[in-house]
């Protein structure tokens, strides 16, 4: 198979481009990534040399370069997105044209091709879920914030092309995605690097929102069994059941790391802030056949583990990006000094 790889310098798409390369022989990948502040080369460092891999730097809203870009492949898994939800707060615009247009071209391009397409959404999509309550694939999407709100358009553009002009698409929703190369805004890589430099930790509120956290590995594994073997037209919700409030996160950190609690800040939360995911993975388990090969604590340990290893990766962001200062600065400058 020959796969078109959007956002294939970021977190989960390096991860998967390298789980596609490692795990079928006969593949080939073309990565295409913007390379905005979170897309990293250096997360493609391992499959650079190799024959079967090819890349490409564009914006996936750009119809010319993805038309081009699709005419020599089998199929398209989407990963190019804005992700952050702090970030929508700041800037919606930009999510709205990622998350949306960009979609919108790449589902011309697997139509105009006879392409078929995967869109990797979020359970974020199915916002607040109600303790003792689990969200499947047919639970209402009522996304609260612009990031989740312009994934959820994006899906939604995904199935009103498969309605109206029979493309052929598929869609995973993902809990949260944890692991090595994650850029340091999102809390567990930002809260490890903070420890590692002695600085709080900013906690929202008071720390006990319920997250579905999942190994960034076993993430791309699902994708790619769903883009084989996922049913045209479905979504597919991917999780590995470790729920764990926030807080139980941080401290789980900070144990691993062997630093104080006095560290941590709980700082004003969020507009929006959604309280629970809970994700229903049945479907995923049972008709495909997939699982997860980490369990929480694992998943966790490689991730810190990762961080503590590998400082030259975040050092050059956190202390010489100035895009990663900034947006720190406006997120949590005023709430770290109680304003």
């Amino acid at each position: 198979m020959r796969i078109l790889v959007t956002g294939a310098a970021g977190f989960i798409g390096s991860a998967y481009v390298r789980h596609v390369l490692h795990e079928h022989a006969a593949d080939r990948v073309l990565g295409l990534d913007l390379l905005t502040y979170a897309g990293n080369m250096a997360n493609l460092a391992e499959v650079r040399d190799d024959p079967r891999f090819g890349f490409v730097q564009g914006d996936i809203a750009d119809a010319g370069l993805v038309g081009q870009v699709a005419t020599d492949v089998d199929a398209i898994v989407n990963f190019a997105a804005e992700t952050h939800v702090d970030r929508s707060l700041l800037d919606p615009e930009a999510f709205a044209k990622a998350n949306v247009i960009g979609v919108m071209t790449l589902l011309e391009a697997a139509r105009t091709n006879g392409l078929r397409m995967l869109q990797v959404s979020t359970d974020e999509v199915y916002g607040h879920v109600p303790s003792g309550d689990a969200a499947n694939e047919h639970y209402p999407l009522r996304p609260r914030s612009p990031y989740s709100a312009a994934k959820a358009g994006g899906e939604l553009m995904c199935q009103a092309h498969g309605t109206s002009y029979e493309t052929d698409v598929v869609i995973t929703r993902g809990a949260n995605t944890i692991g090595p190369r994650q850029y340091p805004e999102k809390l567990v890589p930002l809260f490890v690097t903070n420890a590692l430099q002695d600085l709080s930790l900013p906690v929202y509120g008071d720390g006990r929102q319920v997250r579905n956290w999942m190994h960034v590995e076993d993430h791309a594994a699902a994708v790619d069994l769903v883009l084989r073997h996922g049913a045209s037209g479905e979504a597919y919700n991917v999780g590995a059941d470790n729920e764990r409030e926030n807080l139980d996160v941080v401290h789980a950190i900070l144990e691993r790391l062997d630093k104080p609690r006095s560290l941590i800040r709980h700082v004003a939360d969020r507009p929006g802030h959604d309280r629970r995911y809970g994700l229903d993975t049945t479907r995923l388990r049972e008709e495909l056949g997939w699982a997860p090969h980490r369990d929480w604590l694992q998943t966790l340990n490689d991730t810190v583990d990762w961080y503590v290893a590998n400082p030259d990766w975040w050092q050059s962001i956190r202390e010489h990006d100035p895009r990663f200062q900034d947006y720190y600065e406006r997120q949590y400058g005023q709430r770290l000094a109680g304003v």
